[in-house]
């Protein structure tokens, strides 16, 4: 949407400006590799979105923006190396690029560059966007460890994968919204109206990715569909499948679940079917629509134009309507 692109060229233009220091080459050339692979930036542009909502100037929520950003792909460079994962948005990924130890040593490094960003806020914004900021950042954490054991798992429950999504990627998306308002000082109302907006939307998000990584396009989706269940992964699809499931149903998606089974295209349309056939699919999208409902309701006591609640939802319809 064309609102969008002044921020993401805003932020864009800052990434370029963006100094790391340049010994030791093997801690921070890593991080600048990570930062070039570019990616969708969603959650930096909603914090400079939401700042420029509440009429304040959005470039200065430039440095909130980046540690938002630089915190994200920390956790990307993390989350590859526990998922041993070759590429990255179509690139190598850090530890496969240099090795294991620089993977580990340059995210911890971007975990602190990120700290540090929010030291050019002073006062009681520094307070809030720093505690606001390190509550999200554990609960990332907690959502990549549920995540971890459900893997291993078999009594995974829909509202615990639910949680696990909204602290593995909603909480973030939730508070990348409340920094923008923490920058434009509005009062603690809005700042958390803003954060459940942002959660319930992330929610949405995360909902509509496990959906598209089963029937999206693979052009469009720019990733191998089925992915999750070739990972044997128990998204809302596969749980939903198996609550709805009459007992042949299940055994039979039980077993194309197995940790040694190897699916190729059969396999991974055999599950596709069973989650039609169930309903999971449908059910699936159903939520979807809730989640973002949610959302739209926060806007109804935001103390914004009717002009701008249009923007924002306008902005949640086109995330929930994408096909990428």
């Amino acid at each position: 949407m064309h609102y969008i692109e002044k921020y993401q060229k805003g932020f864009n233009d800052y990434v370029e400006t963006f100094i790391l220091p340049n010994q030791p080459e093997g801690l921070y050339d890593p991080i600048s590799y990570m930062l070039s692979l570019g990616g969708k930036r969603l959650r930096p542009v909603l914090t400079l979105m939401v700042t420029d909502i509440f009429n304040e100037n959005y470039k200065k929520a430039l440095d909130a923006a980046m540690a938002v950003e630089v915190f994200h792909n920390f956790t990307l460079v993390h989350d590859d190396i526990m998922d041993a994962a070759p590429l990255r948005r179509g690139k190598q990924t850090v530890h496969e690029k240099w090795d294991l130890n620089t993977g580990i040593l340059s995210g911890d490094a971007m975990l602190i560059l990120a700290y540090q960003l929010f030291e050019n806020y002073e006062g009681i914004m520094f307070k809030s966007l720093i505690s606001l900021f390190s509550k999200t950042a554990i609960e990332v954490c907690e959502g990549q460890q549920y995540d971890i054991e459900f893997e291993s798992r078999t009594n995974v429950t829909i509202p615990e994968y639910l949680k696990m999504i909204e602290y593995k990627t909603a909480v973030l998306v939730g508070a990348s919204m409340k920094m923008g308002a923490i920058v434009a000082r509005v009062p603690p109302k809005d700042q958390d109206s803003m954060y459940e907006f942002g959660k319930y939307l992330g929610i949405a998000f995360q909902l509509q990715d496990d959906y598209l990584d089963a029937f999206g396009d693979s052009e469009t989706f720019g990733k191998q569909i089925g992915g999750d269940i070739v990972e044997n992964k128990k998204t809302y699809l596969f749980l939903k499948a198996m609550e709805l499931s009459g007992s042949t149903l299940k055994l039979s998606l039980l077993d194309l679940y197995k940790d040694e089974r190897i699916k190729g295209d059969n396999e991974i349309n055999k599950v596709k079917q069973i989650f039609q056939e169930t309903g999971a699919a449908l059910q699936t999208k159903k939520i979807i629509e809730e989640y973002t409902q949610k959302a739209f309701q926060v806007l109804d006591d935001l103390n914004i134009t009717p002009e701008k609640k249009i923007l924002l939802r306008q902005f949640g319809t086109s995330l929930m309507s994408r096909e990428v």
